[in-house]
């Protein structure tokens, strides 16, 4: 069977494979407490829900638009103006079944094989998988970690080039948990301004913060024209399964995010779409609430991770992820995962699947209750000590 060079070039989320290893261990008799998934343990909002099943019931089931259902696109549109401070058309909004598409859909839109991409190196996987598998040439920079090490925005200035056409930016970050401060996001938009690029802000956690603000490129000078935001209902609302995320995009990069859409999805789910208003026009105090409680196992997981023997951990700013330097424990991070996982029950993932600057990390998701996590920790304290 012939296979393209571009199945080759393409990479994974080793999150999932790291998961069905762990259900594996559970079938078998054993307990694993969940740190590795990026994915809310509360359920979804009931108002939510309730929204879902009504539209059910009222027949919502066909297909709906390309671009989305209308009143969503206004909803959208009218949420990312006031928390951008941005003007923003519905037009400019594309709906699609997660956030994932609107990555590989950006690259497909702006970047031709040969040129250049620049991304987080820590950084969510499918930035580099797909950068390569569209042929272009990845330019990685680091991100960032937390409140001690911040963005090395003299890398990244120096891996934008004349050949580069897209610049990645996430914020809050994945793995990291690192959050773009507004100066930092001044100078990311003075090295972009002028030059025939395009920006992907990924902002998926943007509202899942700890103290930080979280600022978008787009509201700099200059750069509402240039920038791509990404965002959806997956963390914010607990919908990873519902598969629901949006582009905003400048007026002229809009409709080819449709074409794409009606190519590959033809739509995002009709009656999901609906719940999603329902997500953005109810009640907001229970994401509050459940940001307070991701705080308390962030400082819980940091906290037990600062005291292991040969672990140090940046305390992140935002998301709900812990990227911990394991390298004083003597042990790669692969190997010291394989033994977590296998030796003391507790499921995490190697930084290097989050690129070559993973190496010697390991990502933690404080996505389980504060006393799971604290015997988490107390199980790798008796591994390392072993």
């Amino acid at each position: 069977m012939p296979i393209a060079d571009r199945m080759h070039r393409m990479g994974t989320e080793a999150a999932f494979g790291v998961r069905a290893r762990a259900r594996a261990l559970e079938t078998a008799g054993r307990d694993v407490i969940h740190l590795e998934m990026g994915e809310p343990d509360f359920p979804t909002p009931a108002h939510i829900v309730e929204a879902a099943v009504t539209a059910l019931r009222d027949g919502h089931t066909g297909y709906a638009p390309a671009a989305g259902f209308l009143p969503l696109r206004e909803t959208i549109a009218a949420d990312v103006a006031a928390t951008r401070k941005i003007p923003v058309d519905p037009t400019q909004v594309v709906v699609c079944p997660g956030g994932k598409p609107v990555i590989f859909y950006t690259l497909l839109a702006v970047v031709n094989p040969g040129d250049e991409v620049v991304y987080p190196d820590p950084g969510f996987p499918i930035f580099e998988s797909m950068t390569h598998a569209v042929g272009a040439v990845g330019r990685p920079y680091h991100p960032g970690s937390g409140t001690e090490t911040r963005p090395d925005l003299e890398g990244l200035a120096e891996a934008i080039t004349e050949k580069t056409r897209l610049v990645i930016l996430n914020s809050p970050g994945n793995p990291t948990g690192v959050v773009h401060h507004a100066d930092e996001i001044e100078k990311i938009a003075a090295l972009c301004r002028d030059r025939d690029l395009c920006v992907l802000s990924d902002e998926i956690y943007s509202r899942i913060l700890y103290g930080a603000e979280h600022v978008s490129i787009s509201r700099c000078d200059g750069m509402a024209g240039k920038t791509v935001i990404l965002d959806g209902f997956s963390k914010t609302y607990s919908m990873t399964g519902w598969r629901l995320g949006y582009a905003v995009a400048p007026p002229e990069l809009a409709p080819l995010y449709e074409k794409l859409m009606t190519n590959s999805n033809s739509c995002a789910v009709n009656f999901v779409q609906r719940a999603a208003v329902a997500a953005l026009q109810g009640p907001q105090d229970e994401v509050a609430r459940r940001v307070d409680v991701f705080r308390e196992r962030r400082d819980a997981l940091v906290e037990g991770l600062r005291s292991l023997p040969g672990v140090t951990c940046d305390l992140p700013e935002g998301s709900f992820f812990a990227f911990a330097d394991v390298r004083g424990t003597g042990r790669g991070a692969r190997t010291l995962a394989d033994a977590l996982l296998e030796e003391a029950g507790v499921a995490c993932v190697e930084g290097p699947a989050f690129g070559r600057a993973g190496e010697g990390f390991l990502r933690f998701s404080f996505t389980a209750d504060v006393e799971r996590i604290r015997e988490a920790v107390r199980r790798m304290r008796n591994l390392l000590a072993g």
